[in-house]
């Protein structure tokens, strides 16, 4: 090689070096850059989060807010763009409420992309419900892992990033972040954030598929379930189905509607949203529900809010009304259907349901409860422009100290894979066969008539494990059976049946107050003592149960 060769490949070196180095620097400056407006915009979040919300630290302190803030600030320099958002969002998570969120499925300036899958959590397990027709083959799969974690550990991660006033709202929400490779590259789940694998279980067989992402993630509406929707380029589990589509995902864009059933007794009423129509009020279609039940021989009225979200809970006083005063208001003759999507002023609708009707609830948990913070109100990131969402009112329908988590419902009916596949709803079906059993009071009422209350509580169990009483509320039943024992003298028995209570219900304050009262009836101060301690754990700022402490407490 001549010596003017040499000179010119040293040359060449020399500039690809230094354009490297220049380039690095470059790029370092650039991320110092966009480190620091990362910085003021956690920075602004952490400012307007406390003054927006209603009650930020519900549930969690202001230090612990403070030191996570102050931990991803240190952070950011050493994270990429995903991680960020993704780290943001899990402390907007830890305020504890569904309304208070960073949801990349809501916000189309975090711009995450999707696999070409979609996932559902049934009754039997997470599968892919839908998927582009270039992957049919793994419509029906049960999701065994995602990247090297099996399907309950990746739940576990994307949990942290949810917003919620339950674990409904995570069921909900967590299949659309487990398709999302920048979520997942940034949970530790997958390490690329273009493609992910999945492990996947279909016909007796595993395998491993290596999917890439087709760009980003649609938006979801705010008050009505669309994610059923079927769309073009699609294979959904359902579409080789023979019978028709169930009625609960038939019509999900109609806000309201109703149709009679074929057995010509039952009206079928699906109330998507809380709002009104360009062409019809809700007051006025409450008017015309209420006239067509009562002249076309209704004899069985189904309600089913399984795709309700919310909307203007201002709107449900006509329509509440109508159902109150309507015939059907009997028990065995209404039934309202409810699930993870019912939600914000769909639960504020369960809640009068609950309250003033006698309505039998058939499905899965609501996904939320009586007392919540909603109604939320963005607040936007000076320089990513990410959206951020904080609730600003405090809604109470509850009892203040009524903890339970969610409206349940009376009698379990979850979608299972195969049923969904073959378009059976399970709701409707138990609707229809419904035949009343012996309540669980019945059953312990004949047990202490035998003088048994080891029976009683062999078929307090039993009943509890019975897969249609999975979720059911047995609360208020067991405090009006006590109610029943102690005007009858039967003291022992009703101890017993609180004891069961707070076996059913470890969370519930009223649970340990009533034995705690029950006790100090008896004047057993020490047991009494033990349940109000109890009780104040759950609370530590119930009133109640500071001044019945006192009364069993040694002077």
């Amino acid at each position: 090689m001549s010596e003017y060769k040499c000179r010119q490949i040293i040359v060449f070196f020399f500039i690809l070096i230094s354009s490297t180095l220049v380039f690095s620097q470059i790029d370092q400056q650039t991320s110092k850059t966009e480190a620091e407006k990362w910085r003021e915009d956690l920075r602004f979040m952490a400012q307007e989060m406390p003054k927006r919300h209603k009650d930020l630290f519900h549930q969690m302190t202001r230090q612990q807010f403070e030191t996570a803030i102050k931990n991803l600030d240190a952070r950011i320099p050493q994270l990429a763009r995903n991680q960020i958002i993704v780290e943001m969002a899990r402390i907007v998570a830890m305020v504890g409420d569904g309304h208070t969120n960073l949801y990349p499925t809501r916000d189309p300036k975090v711009g995450f992309r999707v696999l070409p899958v979609k996932l559902y959590f049934f009754k039997d397990g997470l599968f892919v419900r839908a998927a582009k027709k270039e992957q049919a083959a793994l419509v029906g799969a049960r999701v065994v892992k995602i990247g090297d974690l099996i399907a309950e550990q990746a739940y576990s991660k994307v949990r942290e990033l949810i917003g919620r006033d339950n674990e409904m709202d995570v069921i909900f929400f967590a299949p659309h972040l487990l398709v999302m490779p920048e979520v997942l590259q940034a949970l530790g789940i997958s390490s690329d954030t273009e493609k992910a694998r999945l492990t996947i279980e279909k016909n007796g067989k595993q395998q491993t598929v290596e999917l890439r992402q087709i760009g980003p993630a649609e938006m979801m509406a705010g008050d009505t379930d669309m994610t059923w929707t079927a769309k073009d380029d699609w294979i959904d589990m359902r579409d080789g189905a023979t019978e028709t589509v169930s009625l609960w995902l038939n019509n999900p864009s109609n806000k309201f509607w109703f149709e009679m059933l074929p057995d010509k007794k039952t009206l079928y009423l699906q109330l998507n949203q809380v709002n009104n129509k360009d062409d019809e009020t809700l007051a006025e279609f409450s008017k015309r529900l209420a006239a067509f039940i009562e002249s076309n021989g209704v004899e069985k009225l189904v309600l089913d809010l399984r795709l309700n979200r919310g909307g203007n809970g201002t709107l449900l006083p006509p329509f509440v009304t109508a159902l109150v005063k309507s015939k059907i208001n009997k028990p065995g003759k209404f039934f309202t259907v409810i699930g993870r999507s019912t939600f914000s002023a769909a639960q504020f609708l369960v809640n009068d349901l609950e309250r003033y009707t006698d309505t039998i609830f058939v499905g899965e948990p609501s996904g939320s409860k009586g007392n919540i913070y909603g109604d939320s109100r963005r607040i936007y990131m000076p320089n990513s422009g990410i959206t951020i969402r904080t609730s600003v009112y405090y809604w109470q329908d509850w009892h203040p100290l009524d903890t339970r988590a969610w409206t349940a419902p009376h009698l379990t009916a979850e979608l299972s894979s195969k049923e969904y596949t073959a378009n059976v709803d399970p709701a409707l079906k138990m609707i229809a066969d419904h035949i009343p059993q012996k309540s669980l009071s019945m059953l312990l009422e004949d047990a202490f008539a035998k003088n048994d209350a080891a029976l009683a509580k062999e078929r307090f169990r039993q009943y509890r494990s019975e897969p249609i009483n999975k979720y059911r509320y047995l609360q208020n039943e067991l405090f009006t059976l006590t109610d029943s024992l102690l005007k009858t003298k039967k003291t022992d028995y009703a101890i017993e049946v609180l004891k069961l209570n707070v076996e059913a219900n470890p969370q519930s304050i009223f649970a340990f107050m009533a034995l705690g009262d029950i006790y100090a009836y008896k004047g057993e101060k020490i047991l009494a003592r033990e349940a109000y301690e109890k009780a104040l754990i759950l609370n530590p700022k119930n009133a109640d149960g500071q001044d019945k402490l006192k009364t069993v407490s040694p002077k």
